[in-house]
């Protein structure tokens, strides 16, 4: 090769790497990681959430602007047991980050999450009982969000793994697509189907057209439509009615109510469900019903217990994996038969006994 000819690939490939150099540089000035890093993690700490990282977040620029998180952490405050742990993610930035330094995120990845039910369960519970959290704004999100590889567990049990998820693009005003894919404990795939339409008015976060589907194998699919409110902390309410079809038993008319949390009561999930065989009145707090289920199939054995809360229920038969119930009857709190009385009544046609009467004494 001629001299010359080394000279020019040498300069040119200097040159290249010091363009790449300064590119990362100003990529690095611009989208100011530790920035948005801090934005995140002040929107934790607002809802009473810690966010960590194992390592500072690092910018890239190929193939789009984009901050690359490692180790992440997500965990109550004060608390031992974190919510949410996923070995990286991704928040894709737009082009126009690096001009106008705006912070909208376009498109969030996040690899192998695993969440704790059990841990999320004990965050809700301690949210305050008044709207003392309003949202202001609804996080825009133009592509949308991608997870996969991510599982749900309580404690060390398994509940759903293979889980993989995408969103559409999550905006004020307009629908919201979401589906999610996993594989129970037992491995039989379940499919939920969401849309919604999110939109702020006042303090109030709406999800207005709600539309959501539940498939569970190939024998049961639920269908419910209804309209939600959040005004922050646990001041929610929401109201969804449709159908449940099961392939061997027949179709439902189910209804769910979500009722606020106030001074005396948590947060309360009422649920109806009525058809042939099945019949069920119950309300109870969230997560308290998925936490009875889990129950059935403990490692230890079944625990069969009442959940918490108020209500009645006639179930003709659950099979769950190795568990077979048949005939199962619940009644908790107020729809509780009151014991009966101790002292019968007596007939009616009986006639009183006669009084009975003490002589006089006589006067000495």
């Amino acid at each position: 090769m001629p001299r010359w000819l080394r000279l020019g690939l040498i300069v040119l490939s200097s040159a290249t790497l010091l363009l790449v150099a300064v590119a990362l540089i100003a990529v690095h000035v611009l989208l100011q990681p530790e920035r948005i890093t801090a934005m995140l993690q002040k929107q934790a700490r607002d809802a009473g959430l810690e966010l960590s990282l194992a390592s500072p977040a690092t910018p890239a620029l190929f193939p789009r602007p984009a901050l690359e998180l490692e180790g992440i952490t997500l965990s109550a405050q004060n608390a031992n047991m974190p919510i949410l742990l996923a070995a990286r993610g991704t928040l894709a930035l737009p082009w126009r980050t690096l001009v106008h330094g705006d912070t909208v995120i376009s498109q969030m990845r996040i690899d192998s999450p695993r969440v704790d039910l059990d841990a999320l369960q004990s965050w809700l519970d301690d949210l305050p009982s008044g709207p003392a959290i309003t949202p202001s704004s609804i996080p825009s999100i133009d592509a949308g969000i991608h997870i996969n590889r991510g599982s749900l567990v309580r404690g060390n049990q398994m509940l759903l793994g293979d889980v993989e998820l995408d969103a559409g693009r999550l905006a004020s005003g307009h629908p919201f697509p979401l589906a999610i894919t996993a594989k129970d404990a037992q491995g039989i795939p379940t499919q939920l189907r969401l849309s919604a339409t999110p939109s702020i008015k006042g303090n109030t976060l709406m999800l207005d057209n709600i539309g959501l589907t539940l498939t569970h194998s190939t024998t049961l699919t639920l269908r419910l439509v209804g309209n939600a409110h959040w005004r922050g902390a646990a001041d929610a309410t929401a109201e969804l009615s449709g159908k449940l079809d099961h392939a061997n038993t027949g179709q439902y008319n189910v209804s769910i109510a979500l009722t606020p949390a106030n001074q005396s009561n948590p947060l309360m999930l009422a649920m109806k469900l009525d058809g042939p065989d099945n019949h069920a009145d119950l309300q109870i707090p969230p997560l308290a019903l998925a936490a009875w289920w889990s129950q059935l199939d403990h490692d230890d054995g079944p625990r069969l217990a009442v959940p918490p809360g108020n209500g009645h229920a006639e179930i003709a038969s659950i099979d769950t994996g190795d568990i077979s119930i048949e005939g199962l009857t619940l009644q908790a709190g107020t729809d509780v038969p009151a014991p009966s009385a101790s002292t019968a009544a007596p007939p009616q046609n009986a006639k009183p006994a006669p009084p009975k009467t003490t002589p006089a004494r006589k006067s000495p």
